[in-house]
């Protein structure tokens, strides 16, 4: 068993201050990569040691495989932390770390490159009797076989990039006649995004819930999963708003879908962090959709409802230790949600946005946690993504969660850029959400941009169109009766931001 020194991690923002954190109450010294362009980012200053690695784009820094190693080998780092996005799920990074000698804190290569091919993952969770959704189990090119093979699962299908994620290379196909259009379309955006044209094609849950299982496993072949996550809330197929427990599962069926998680983290001979993802159907089915074999953006939601620090587990069993626990003695400890405020308008289709945070201040109180990478005053880069910070609640209860994410939201103070605050606050405030009755179609179904101007004309708003309207007519004689109270004018001027 080797204990970790010192630690590289591959990555930025808060995420790597996230690492970083645990890392120092463990005792191990941190070394921060960073681009040009973070140079002053609150990850390079928090670490012990920092490198810089290259131009702005990540292309150029942040996935330079060899300036990472070299960063580790200067600094006499023990063991890299690849974080999540960038090379976390690059099996070839994994590769070379162990080559040279470090430590990676992950899955092996040989589980990422399994898992990293919906295809090879979908077989080999197959012989560990793992659901799958309908449709084929190799890929397909033949346009006129797959419009066959359509036809047998029924539509509407989906076809999807092998080597896909974040909703590349995937197509909703609602009938016949616009299959092969879909289909050449899904295999150019594979081809672009990843440089695999391979896809497979399964039936398409109309009303799905997008329900993750966080697993854990250690090099001794213990594997136990750490509950359910419920990441229904989507735009663009990828996540907004994040909770745990799952409102819609009972004890029976989490059971049933947690021992499928472990069954098919065990058809990788998985060890550390992972996560399982089903479709979950309004009949009570649900499939296996995929394993994301790295530490999740929504992890906090696990943490805060079992009380482990999945960093630091993680660590642990990079160095070797066995898992400290069994299934039987994890629990779950109240309700957590998160919210991702991201730089973007969701007045515009969810558009990224830019510029300086000319406000930024943070909730603070009981079960609430704020994990980010970012201060008042700092600009918003355009090459990465536009991820702020992860919003986190903690509760007794999934009502009592809601509406502490509610006032969190209310306090949390930014200017400068457009962000997802108001929408989560629309979310929070949903009756579908309240309810538990939703599914990833949330944002089609029910949510409108102009729905968020409405929520947000308050008092103060009414006031400034009032004080606006005044200024217009300033030159024309009023009545005393038609000058706003003093006391209003100040109330909008000492709020307005």
């Amino acid at each position: 068993m080797t204990k970790i020194k010192k630690l590289v991690v591959a990555n930025r923002g808060e995420i790597a201050l996230r690492v970083m954190r645990s890392a120092k109450e463990m005792g191990i010294a941190t070394v921060a990569v960073f681009s040009e362009v973070d140079r002053n980012a609150m990850h390079v200053r928090f670490a012990d040691e920092a490198y810089c690695i290259g131009p702005p784009p990540s292309s150029e820094s942040y996935l330079r495989m060899e300036k990472i190693i070299d960063v580790a080998k200067k600094s006499g780092a023990d063991a890299i932390h690849p974080g999540y996005g960038f090379l976390s799920e690059n099996e070839d990074f994994a590769e070379l770390v162990e080559k040279e000698g470090l430590i990676f804190i992950g899955p092996s290569a040989d589980s990422m490159r399994l898992m990293g091919s919906k295809l090879a993952a979908k077989e080999a969770v197959a012989k560990f009797k793992v659901p799958l959704v309908p449709g084929t189990s190799t890929p397909i090119n033949d346009i006129g076989e797959a419009k066959s093979i359509a036809k047998k699962i029924g539509y509407p299908v989906l076809i999807k990039a092998s080597a896909g994620g974040g909703g590349k290379g995937m197509r909703v196909v609602e009938n016949e006649n616009e299959f092969e259009n879909q289909m050449e379309r899904a295999i150019s955006e594979a081809m672009a995004a990843f440089g695999d044209g391979s896809v497979f094609i399964e039936k398409y849950v109309l009303k799905p819930r997008h329900i993750e299982f966080q697993i854990f496993g250690d090099k001794h072949g213990n594997v136990v999963h750490l509950f359910e996550r419920e990441c229904s809330i989507q735009r663009r197929h990828q996540k907004v708003v994040e909770e745990a427990p799952s409102a819609v599962l009972t004890p029976e069926l989490r059971k049933k879908m947690g021992e499928a998680a472990v069954n098919a983290a065990k058809a990788a001979n998985y060890y550390n962090a992972g996560t399982i993802e089903f479709i979950y159907d309004e009949d009570g089915s649900f499939y296996f959709l995929e394993m994301n074999t790295r530490l999740q953006v929504e992890h906090p939601v696990t943490e805060l409802i079992t009380g482990l620090d999945l960093v630091k587990l993680q660590i642990k069993i990079a160095e070797g230790e066995k898992l400290p626990f069994q299934q039987e003695d994890l629990h779950i400890h109240g309700h957590a949600i998160e919210l991702r405020v991201c730089a973007e308008d969701p007045s515009n289709n969810f558009l990224p946005d830019i510029g300086t945070l000319h406000t930024y201040r943070r909730p603070q109180g009981h079960g609430v946690r704020v994990d980010d990478g970012f201060e008042e005053g700092m600009k918003i880069p355009v090459q990465y993504d536009p991820l702020l910070a992860k919003l986190v609640v903690h509760a007794q209860t999934r009502e009592l969660a809601m509406d502490k994410m509610i006032r969190a939201i209310e306090d949390y103070q930014i200017s400068g850029v457009e962000t997802t605050l108001g929408f989560g606050k629309f979310v929070m405030q949903h009756h579908a959400f309240r309810e538990g009755n939703f599914n990833t179609r949330f944002i089609e179904n029910y949510f409108k941009p102009e729905m968020l101007k409405e929520r947000t004309e308050g008092p103060e708003e009414q006031l400034a169109a009032a004080l606006a309207l005044l200024v217009q007519q300033e030159s024309k004689p009023q009545p005393a009766s038609a000058i706003l109270p003093t006391a209003a004018v100040s109330k909008w001027r000492k709020n307005r931001v």
